[in-house]
């Protein structure tokens, strides 16, 4: 699988989006605590999904992909609600979700199919040497 379609990469890049999202709210709107919540929500997704990389077991890193999980679901929020308060335009909310649901998507599909895999009593999952990716 190419780098472009893992979650860890694609987290990334929205990151990237999400902290030019802060400053743009900061410095033009003067907006400070709904963007900050965002900053710190958006940011952790990958930053979490880097972790479960050298998570010690299976389990460990599982459990950073959960929170990597519900990092994106908090994250669609404020996305929600900057737009409802008018912070963001309809082209940029369109824009944001949807590069979050597909991270969401890709989350999603990972924890229920790794649940499944470390829940059947004839598979390991060797944590060091598992790609996030959409197509598990």
């Amino acid at each position: 699988m190419d780098k472009e379609n893992t979650a860890r990469y694609k987290s990334k890049k929205f990151a990237i989006r999400i902290v030019n999202l802060y400053k743009y709210l900061c410095d033009e709107k003067r907006e400070f605590v709904l963007s900050k919540q965002l900053l710190r929500s958006g940011t952790s997704i990958g930053a979490n999904l880097a972790e479960a990389e050298y998570g010690i077991s299976d389990k460990d890193f599982l459990s950073k992909v959960y929170i990597s999980l519900k990092e994106a679901a908090e994250t669609n929020y404020w996305i929600e609600l900057l737009f409802e308060t008018k912070f963001i335009t309809k082209d940029e909310y369109k824009s944001m979700k949807s590069d979050c649901e597909e991270i969401l998507k890709m989350l999603k599909s990972t924890t229920k199919t790794l649940s499944k895999k470390l829940n059947s009593n004839n598979y390991t999952l060797n944590s060091n040497n598992y790609t996030l990716n959409s197509k598990l």
